[in-house]
């Protein structure tokens, strides 16, 4: 099986050793998407779902670059800052994720890197 790096300049690059998303197979392995905004390079600060929204544009933008979309997407996971901003969160994904539902599991974690509230990463058929 041969591996491809995905990289696009309409999403952030990488905050660290690592690619937006990898290609192995016929799958599409994209790594969290933090809301940064990949015009200014800063981090979305405003609401929970400015910044799922961002998170999933960016996720959007990789999955187009690697040659799918999100309706091929076939799990999410969902790391949040405070639980309690799930049902906000959930509102939004709602609207990128309407008819097709991935399978999605969503933790509370201590900490997001760069003090972020919301980080999403998925997975993608390619075919």
């Amino acid at each position: 099986m041969s591996l491809k790096k995905v990289h696009t300049n309409n999403a952030p690059a990488a905050v660290g050793p690592y690619s937006q998303a990898m290609i192995a197979g016929d799958f599409v392995y994209v790594s969290g998407q933090l809301p940064i905004n990949p015009e200014t390079g800063k981090m979305v600060t405003t609401s929970i779902k400015d910044q799922t929204r961002q998170s999933l544009e960016n996720a959007k933008a990789i999955l187009k670059e690697a040659g799918t979309t999100l309706e091929n997407v076939v799990k999410t996971t969902v790391f949040l800052q405070n639980m309690g901003d799930f049902g906000d969160m959930n509102e939004v994904y709602a609207e990128f994720f309407t008819d097709h539902k991935p399978a999605r599991a969503a933790f509370e974690v201590a900490k997001l890197p760069l003090g972020a509230d919301v980080e999403i990463q998925m997975v993608a058929y390619l075919k």
